[in-house]
């Protein structure tokens, strides 16, 4: 792809567990750079308006870990539908490239299944893709995961709350020392501690526990890159290998263009300007791993 190609493409980007638009600033900014525009989406229940617990920023933050979310009743159709909203927006594109981050795979797989004529490419970056499992969880209790880290992140009952919650402004030093080594342990210690005071609490449990079914002749059908990260904490590369190899057994006659970046779950942290550049290239013709 030319920098002419590249100035006919738009990425719409879809965040993680947690994050929301405004993780991909820096990374958009560097694309605009490189000629290309983008969108970035807030799934619902995320975002700055994102709801969090009534006790989240009191003294003591009462009842964090029992008082249900108010996002107990999110379907994984209605993150799909925001996906969707956006995709129709930026049709007028030549090329739309949807990018989708961690947890992101699930919603932006659905709306790619459901209106596949909407999108020319996928990219997951280290994000799941529901093609051999249905269930995002489905991969994170797979034995090729038992070396993640941040297990110990997750607050109170998920099925009790609805969510699956974190306390980023926990004062606990290991709590959040265990949270900066799952994501971000690349991301200089300053930007970090920034980072994280932006990070809401609540992951709607829809996002890891609703299957997603995705067929050959939708989503099978659009042209995929994986960008694996090397170091990732969070979604080790042997989960990140299992989803490709299952999608790629799931849909045979198109399989995953994969590259590999180097670092943590958070390369949009630590370095964007690489990102975006790996981004550029992989609307280009694949060269393997």
């Amino acid at each position: 792809m030319s920098d002419t190609d590249l100035e006919t493409t738009v990425f719409v980007f879809v965040h993680g567990a947690w994050h929301s638009s405004w993780q991909w600033g820096a990374t958009q900014r560097a694309l605009a750079a490189l000629g290309a525009a983008s969108v970035a989406v807030d799934l619902p229940g995320h975002g700055f308006d994102a709801p969090v617990p009534t006790g989240y920023a009191l003294p003591g933050q009462p009842a964090l870990t029992t008082e249900k979310s108010q996002l107990a009743s999110l379907t994984m159709e209605e993150c799909a539908d925001s996906v969707l909203t956006t995709l129709r927006s930026v049709r007028r594109f030549r090329t739309v490239v949807l990018v989708a981050h961690s947890a992101g795979g699930g919603p932006a797989s659905l709306a790619a299944e459901r209106a596949p004529e909407l999108v020319d490419r996928i990219v997951y970056l280290s994000a799941f893709v529901p093609a051999g499992r249905p269930r995002g969880s489905d991969y994170v209790a797979a034995p090729e995961n038992a070396a993640a880290l941040g297990r110990g992140l997750p607050l109170g009952d998920p099925d009790a709350l609805g969510a699956i919650r974190i306390n980023p402004l926990s004062p606990d030093p290991e709590y959040i020392e265990e949270l900066r080594q799952t994501h971000y342990q690349d991301t200089p210690a300053d930007r970090f501690g920034r980072w994280r005071l932006a990070l809401s609490t609540d992951l709607p449990l829809a996002i890891m526990e609703s299957p997603v079914e995705l067929t050959a002749g939708r989503w099978g059908r659009i042209p995929r890159v994986f960008l694996r990260c090397a170091d990732d904490r969070a979604l080790p590369l042997a989960t990140q290998d299992l989803m490709i190899t299952e999608a790629d057994r799931a849909v045979p006659g198109n399989p995953f263009t994969v590259r590999t970046l180097p670092g943590s779950h958070t390369p949009f942290a630590a370095r964007p300007r690489e990102l975006a550049a790996a981004l550029a290239a992989s609307v280009r013709p694949a060269e393997g791993r």
